[in-house]
């Protein structure tokens, strides 16, 4: 069973960036699909952007173009690029499967605020 430890959160003002790391255990990275997830305050978590082992990626539309989703297979690694962040970007932020697995890691927060 693949576990996943979230790294990378933190204050950000509007406008600014972060650079959020994944690191998964296990066989995680025979897995074809990988996704980083998102739960703000009093909403239910969401999917934001995936990445399929042949490269291709699919972001929310509330993401796309500020987002980025990569891997480092050697690594054992999924990395989210943030640019532009906006204060609705606050949540929690989480990796994992598409779909995602029962099991999930502590996440990492980032909170956008001036």
């Amino acid at each position: 069973q693949g576990q996943f430890v979230e790294s990378g959160g933190g204050l950000v003002q509007p406008g600014g960036s972060l650079r959020l790391s994944c690191a998964a255990s296990g066989s995680i990275f025979s897995i074809n699909v990988m996704g980083w997830y998102r739960q703000a305050p009093g909403k239910q978590r969401e999917w934001v952007a995936r990445l399929f082992s042949a490269g291709s990626t699919d972001y929310a539309d509330s993401v796309k173009g500020r987002f980025t989703i990569s891997r480092d297979n050697a690594k054992k690694t999924v990395y989210l690029q943030m640019n532009s962040l906006q204060p609705e970007d606050t949540a929690v932020y989480y990796c994992n499967k598409v779909p995602p697995m029962a099991s999930w890691g502590q996440g990492t927060q980032v909170t956008v605020s001036s």
